[in-house]
């Protein structure tokens, strides 16, 4: 058998709609499953999200420190947000939350990893990309308002080396944090020749 995830979609006799917010909604499907059984299943419809792994050339990633309300932990993430945007390009809205979040701009993209953050309870995608090729963004040109829990944001460069360690280490805990420091840190073994265009398709 082919390891490589396949689309699939099992009849859902019934929807209905549980919760609606400002981002998500919550579902409950009832779903046939094998031997003409169903079973109801409660899930998070989630418009998707991206996130962007930026190297700089001594090989430093930069990170920078959320609270996170439901964790109730200021945790260390990789810049990312939602994909909000009508018919964006996944790299342009990854572009976007680079120089919003953290005030930098990229030359070089590629994708680095895709993942669904918890397929149990919710239909979240995120793409995470490697930006290098980095430089500052004057603050005079960066025209982005910080307010929430983006208001006490700081930056942090971290040796690719010590963020996988701190991964492992239980140190840092965000999903797709955690999926990035590791798949650029396997990347850089092949000198990163592998990877998908920035633009590769969603499966």
């Amino acid at each position: 058998m082919r390891v490589e995830d396949t689309p699939e979609a099992w009849d859902v006799v019934e929807s209905k709609d549980r919760f609606a917010g400002r981002v998500v909604r919550v579902v409950t499907d009832t779903v046939r499953m094998p031997k003409d059984t169903v079973a109801d299943r409660d899930y998070v419809v989630h418009p998707g999200s991206v996130a962007v792994l930026a190297l700089d050339e001594r090989d430093r990633v930069l990170l920078i420190r959320q609270y996170r309300h439901p964790t109730r932990q200021l945790l260390w993430e990789l810049p990312a947000g939602l994909r909000d945007v009508e018919g964006e390009p996944l790299v342009t809205g990854a572009a976007r939350e680079l120089a919003e979040e953290a005030g930098y701009r990229a030359e070089t993209w590629h994708t680095l990893v895709d993942l669904y953050t918890s397929p149990g309870m919710s239909n979240e995608r995120i793409r995470v990309f490697l930006a290098r090729g980095l430089s500052k963004i004057p603050d005079a040109e960066n025209g982005f308002v910080h307010e929430h829990e983006e208001i006490d944001m700081p930056v942090e460069w971290v040796p690719l080396t010590d963020a996988v360690e701190r991964a492992l280490m239980g140190m840092i805990h965000n999903s797709p944090t955690v999926a990035g420091i590791l798949a650029a840190y396997a990347a850089s073994v092949e000198g990163f020749a592998l990877l998908r265009p920035a633009d590769a398709k969603e499966a």
